[in-house]
């Protein structure tokens, strides 16, 4: 559990940087976020239960639910809009 503890501290604290970002930067380092919380998410239920994974991905979700929203609707065909777009 040690292991978990630290790269999920790890996770936090880049979310965090990466958020301070202004958002062009944020995409690339946003994208390895993305693809990594999903391991650390099934490494939590392994080590400590699936109500913490449960809880990790509520979380998980909350956070990026617009990138989740954007491969969603890409991934059906959709129309989808970039947030520079909206903005205007």
């Amino acid at each position: 559990m040690n292991g978990l503890i630290v790269a999920g501290c790890l996770w936090v604290v880049a979310s965090a940087i990466v958020a301070l970002l202004p958002m062009r930067l944020q995409y690339a380092p946003g994208i390895v976020l993305l693809l990594a919380a999903p391991v650390l998410i099934v490494w939590m239920g392994v080590e400590l239960g699936w109500i913490a994974a449960a809880v990790a991905l509520a979380a998980f979700v909350s956070m990026f639910r617009n990138p989740l929203i954007y491969l969603y609707k890409k991934a059906r065909g959709l129309p989808v809009s970039r947030p520079e777009e909206r903005a205007k």
